[in-house]
Order: C-alpha cells, then structure tokens, then sequence
C-alpha cells in the first residue's frame, strides 16, 4: 500500500451533513490519538472504538474515553472481547514484560512478547464490521511502520492487504455501495514527527497512556518498550512528555 493510498481523498458524505463518516480505532495512545484527529482534520465524523481485549490493565481505556471526549467523536464504543482466553503474548497474560528491551532499535529482528496475536486484524475486523453497519466506508488505524516494537500488523504490506479482504468479503462492497479504505496516516511517520504534528494541531497528550505495564496508579513505568518508544519520540520532538511516570 502506497502512502498516498493511505491518505486517500474524502469521497462518502453522511446524508445528514455532507461530512465523510469515518470509524476509527482509538487505544488511548499517541497514534491513535493522533489519527483521530488527524480524520477530525480532514472533515471527517469520526465513530471511535474501542477494545478491551483482555490486556494488562483499564489504563488505556480510560485514556481513550478521554480521547473520544476531547475529540467530540459522534459516538464511542467500547467492545469487551475476551483475548486472555487464548494467551500468546505478554499483554494477555501474566507473563513479565521486558524492561529496558528497546526493539525499535531494530538491531533485532526477534518480535518481542508484547506482540498480541492477530490483534490488528481482529480490530480492524470489528471497525469493518461497524462501518458496515454504519454505511460508512472509511476506517482509520495509528499503525505505525517507523518507531514500533516490530509488530507484523503494524505494517503497509498488512494494511493493504486488509484493505483488499474489507472490499470481497462485505456485502456493501460486492453489492457496490462503495469501496472500504484503510487509512494509516501516520504510518511513515517517526514518533517525534507524531508528536510533533499532533501539537502543532493543539492535541494534548496528558489524555493518553502507553505503558505497558504501569503501577497500581496508573503511572507508566518508563522502562517498557512502549514507554522507551514514547519517551525517545518526545526527546526527538524537543518537547517534555507531559505523563508522571515512575
């Protein structure tokens, strides 16, 4: 997938407004965040959702429903989903997750144990199903291509992909009522240029949380590779990381 197919033009407008309806995953975090306001920018009515799959903790949740509201989405929905169930992965589980492990670094190809088995693609399976519902044919996902942990879905050869099944595996789309687009706008981005972007439009990154693994508090614990990620993303921004951490 291209990058100019990731930010493909508006073209479905709500009969209401004449605005482009539009789902978009929201965790709480900096790329999502910034992908929804990202959409809002562009004029389109965001529909959030959100996840609880089984991870660690509510953190992220929390920070989500404080996502939605800043950003005034037309409606957030939160969908519990049981992946815990099914185990495979660090944030399901109680296995420990590494500290001080900086996989971004990409001096190493191993995916790290905070990997969560086919959770974009369950995801973006729930927001394709919703904006089926809704009759809208735009989705937005933070996936992230450039500082990440390695994820496999995290990339565009995956988004493109998935745009590929959204558009002969729904019946809006073999009936012809519109074609689905993924859009991952920050997918090439660094996470300092995020950062810096999402500033620049006035978001407020108090709202979200990353950590992996944080107190009873909530505060992160600045030693996970999320926290790693967001905290060499802040320091490349030149600005300070408005979180308390530990």
């Amino acid at each position: 997938m291209t990058r100019q197919s990731s930010l493909s033009k508006i073209a479905d407008t709500d009969a209401n407004t004449g605005a482009a309806g539009a789902v978009v995953l929201l965790s709480g975090g900096i790329d999502s965040y910034t992908t929804a306001a990202l959409a809002h920018e562009k004029g389109f009515r965001c529909y959030g959702l959100t996840v609880m799959y089984g991870q660690r903790h509510s953190c992220e949740i929390d920070a989500a429903r404080r996502v939605a509201a800043s950003l005034k989405v037309v409606e957030h929905k939160i969908i519990e989903l049981d992946l815990r169930s099914l185990g495979g992965s660090a944030l399901t589980s109680d296995e420990p997750v590494p500290k001080m492990s900086p996989s971004y670094s990409g001096t190493k190809p191993v995916i790290p144990p905070t990997y969560v088995p086919a959770r974009n693609t369950i995801l973006l399976s729930l927001a394709l199903a919703w904006a089926e519902v809704l009759g809208v044919f735009d989705i937005f996902i933070g996936a992230n291509a450039v500082d990440y942990s390695g994820y496999p879905d995290c990339r565009a050869e995956f988004i493109g992909s998935f745009e590929g099944l959204a558009n002969v595996a729904t019946k809006a789309a073999v009936e012809g009522k519109g074609r689905f687009r993924i859009h991952a706008p920050v997918l090439y981005m660094t996470k300092g240029d995020i950062i810096k972007q999402g500033v620049k439009i006035g978001l407020d990154y108090s709202l979200t949380h990353s950590c992996y693994d944080p107190d009873e508090q909530g505060r992160p614990c600045g030693q996970c590779d999320s926290c790693l990620i967001r905290l060499k993303g802040f320091d490349e921004a030149h600005l300070h990381d408005p979180v308390e951490y530990l």
